[in-house]
């Protein structure tokens, strides 16, 4: 994994992000992977832009999200480029729901968790704090309850 100098080629948002850094400076994210060592060399490559530092991607899926997350970094917006998205967040443990269309967007504030769901093929492009995002797994519990992962207070 590397930031990219000056990419001059078409970049694909759905296998290469692109990382946009203090100084409004963009930079390609070149053999990025949903990999613990890559994400963990990406973290260090970027520790200086801080909470400044965001993440531009495109997902695309079909069906329920497996997972909840959290940017307590700062929001994250989350933008419908086709089919359909239900974007659930949890507030103070009432779960609130936003359907997304093409063009459509929402934001995620920072430190709420969600969790995405995609009615059919759909596409989605996010821009999101870079530093800290927390996962957990999609159960039957709010992801604010716990479930084996160690909440604020507890950790050390």
């Amino acid at each position: 994994m590397r930031l990219v100098n000056h990419e001059r080629n078409a970049i694909d948002l759905r296998t290469t992000p692109v990382h946009l850094r203090l100084g409004s400076r963009a930079k390609p994210v070149e053999g990025f992977a949903w990999d613990p060592e890559v994400l963990q060399a990406y973290s260090a490559a970027v520790t200086a832009d801080g909470a400044e530092g965001r993440m531009v991607m495109i997902f695309d899926g079909d069906g329920p999200g497996d997972h909840w997350e959290s940017h307590p970094a700062g929001d994250e917006l989350v933008v419908c480029l086709s089919g359909s998205v239900t974007v659930t967040r949890d507030v103070d443990g009432v779960p609130d729901r936003v359907l997304l269309g093409p063009g459509e967007a929402t934001i995620n504030p920072a430190g709420v968790w969600h969790a995405v769901d995609m009615a059919g093929p759909t596409s989605i492009l996010t821009i999101t704090a870079s530093v800290d995002t927390d996962h957990r797994p999609r159960t039957d519990t709010r992801p604010t309850e716990r479930v084996g992962t160690p909440g604020l207070e507890e950790a050390p």
